[in-house]
């Protein structure tokens, strides 16, 4: 347990909070019926805290000096203010900056934290127009008020002791919010940004305590587990209010803002503007968006200008997910690390996202792949367990633009290949993509690599530069020698059976490797066909796939 939130906890919070809304995101996405029902608050909130992610993450580079406290919440609220989507998300920008206005270079110890905790619930106040309770201001004030409290009642109260009664004030913030908005409670449901930030504080928690606080939301009371609304009854809720959400980043004088904001109060609602020192994040929602953003030209210099036509977007969400794309283009995009696995890839067809090995790519990344590859139905090869939320946000923004994609979860680049050799353009999509998972699901991967310093694995104790063999991702034979134990793996895989052998090499393992564990496999499993590429990854020094 932490007795101070120093610039590397700030970091890990960060990474928490976007693993905890990549994981809840489809729930927060369901449970978005206000202001507006557009069912993407989770995938918002998620794309948030990935472009604060992106811009601390470099502060803590091999080399670099290391960051105070301040700079780090800095990053992380800068960051969050460049990439916040939809109402929740400038919202959430804004509470990060109130923290990192509240926290010096001092690493901040319990009462530095509900200080924090307090400024950024008045910041978001006041950055929304018209505050509205029962939302995710309610719930800030309200682990705001529960902080303050606790060190009132204990002036030398703990990081982790004004974290957790935070969280747990939050929580139960959260679960009054169809009580407080009339809107939540006919849908049945508590409020989708407050939910996410219920999760940003979880991760906080988690952060400075060392252990996880989410549970199952305390609901009791409350009409918040009844079922998510239909299509239809989210339609009928959004019938009668401003036709396009406009966010954009705006280079202006603080002295602008106040007409701006006026000006824009007069074209909708849902006004929220955050951000100081002459960069800000404007949200609101009208039925001129031409006049919303000429505002902002009146103020500054608006840019990275957003508008959404809701109409459009709930055609978009409530039309069949089965029809097929209009012109019938369809792409396979991959993810893979190493040169050699990249020209695999793109010699069977696919478009290739050559990944940095000590940065898995962001939604931004991904959904930047499946645009290059110009079609209007995309499969899309995770080839690592770790993407899968990156991928979801990516998916969800996607399909917004009308691109239909399919996300197949492959945890290795094997199930990849396997999957890409059995891919035809000429099948129905939805046929193409469960013959692309069944032969992916179908081949049995492992990997080799070395360990860096000693640690228990489920095979026992390792020691730095002992080669470990981890089949489906746990480690299962610790050894010496990569040809050695690579022979053990296979003999383990292939005790269950198989047709084809696929070895992948990485980089700088010679060829001697393959051409033993080639001969191995005949000796010891002659009806057992091998084939070996070149892949080239940095850090695995072997790839293995049993079909």
């Amino acid at each position: 347990m932490l007795d101070t939130l120093d610039a590397p906890a700030v970091r890990t919070w960060c990474r928490l909070s976007l693993a905890a809304l990549g994981q809840a995101r489809e729930e927060i996405d369901a449970l978005n019926v206000y202001p507006v029902p557009d069912g993407d608050t989770g995938t918002n909130l998620y794309l948030t805290v990935e472009s604060a992610a992106e811009e601390l993450d470099p502060l803590f580079a091999p080399g670099a000096e290391p960051p105070t406290p301040a700079q780090a919440l800095r990053a992380m609220a800068h960051g969050a203010l460049l990439g916040a989507r939809g109402n929740s998300g400038v919202i959430l920008a804004q509470l990060l900056r109130g923290i990192a206005a509240s926290v010096g270079d001092a690493p901040a110890d319990g009462a530095a934290l509900c200080r924090a905790l307090r400024r950024a619930a008045d910041a978001g106040y006041e950055a929304v127009a018209k505050p509205v309770e029962g939302t995710v201001l309610t719930v800030a004030a309200a682990a705001a008020e529960a902080a303050e409290a606790a060190a009132a009642a204990d002036p030398g109260l703990s990081l982790g002791a004004a974290a957790e009664a935070a969280y747990e004030a939050a929580r139960v913030a959260l679960s009054r919010t169809p009580l407080l908005l009339e809107v939540l409670g006919r849908a049945g449901v508590v409020d989708a940004g407050g939910r996410g930030l219920v999760t940003v504080l979880g991760a906080l928690a988690d952060a400075v305590t060392g252990h996880t606080p989410m549970g199952p939301l305390a609901l009791a009371g409350t009409r918040a587990a009844a079922p998510t609304p239909s299509h239809t009854e989210v339609h009928l809720a959004a019938e009668g209010g401003p036709g396009y959400e406009v966010i954009y980043l705006l280079d202006a004088e603080d002295g602008e803002l106040p007409a701006l904001r006026g000006r824009l109060a007069e074209l909708g609602d849902s006004l929220v503007v955050v951000g100081g020192d002459g960069l800000w994040n404007v949200h609101v929602h009208v039925d001129d968006p031409g006049a919303a953003v000429e505002a902002g030209i009146a103020a500054g210099r608006p840019y990275r200008i957003r508008i959404t036509h809701f109409a459009s977007a709930a055609a978009t969400a409530a039309a069949n997910p089965d029809a097929d794309a209009p012109d019938g283009s369809r792409g396979v995009v991959s993810v893979v690390h190493g040169a050699g696995l990249a020209g695999l890839c793109t010699d069977a067809g696919a478009t290739v996202l050559l990944a940095d090995p000590d940065r898995p790519p962001s939604s931004t990344e991904l959904a930047s792949a499946v645009r290059r590859s110009h079609a209007r139905e995309v499969v899309l090869l995770l080839n690592d367990a770790e993407l899968r939320a990156a991928a979801g946000a990516a998916a969800e923004q996607l399909r917004k633009e009308g691109v239909r994609v399919a996300v197949i979860p492959t945890r290795s680049p094997v199930q990849g290949l396997a999957a890409l050799a059995v891919h035809e353009p000429a099948r129905r999509f939805d046929e193409d993509v469960v013959a692309m998972t069944s032969a992916a699901g179908a081949t049995r991967h492992a990997e080799l690599a070395v360990a860096e310093g000693e640690s228990w694995t489920m095979a026992g104790v390792c020691q730095a530069g002992d080669v470990l063999g981890l089949i489906d991702g746990d480690v299962a034979v610790i050894g010496g020698e990569t040809g050695e134990t690579a022979a053990v793996v296979l003999d383990r895989m292939l005790a269950a059976g198989g047709e084809m052998v696929t070895l992948i090499l990485g980089e700088g393992v010679p060829d001697e490797v393959a051409d033993r564990l080639i001969a191995h496999v005949r000796r010891a499993h002659p009806v057992v066909d091998t084939l070996v590429y070149r892949g080239g990854q940095p850090l695995l020094p072997l790839l293995i796939g049993v079909e």
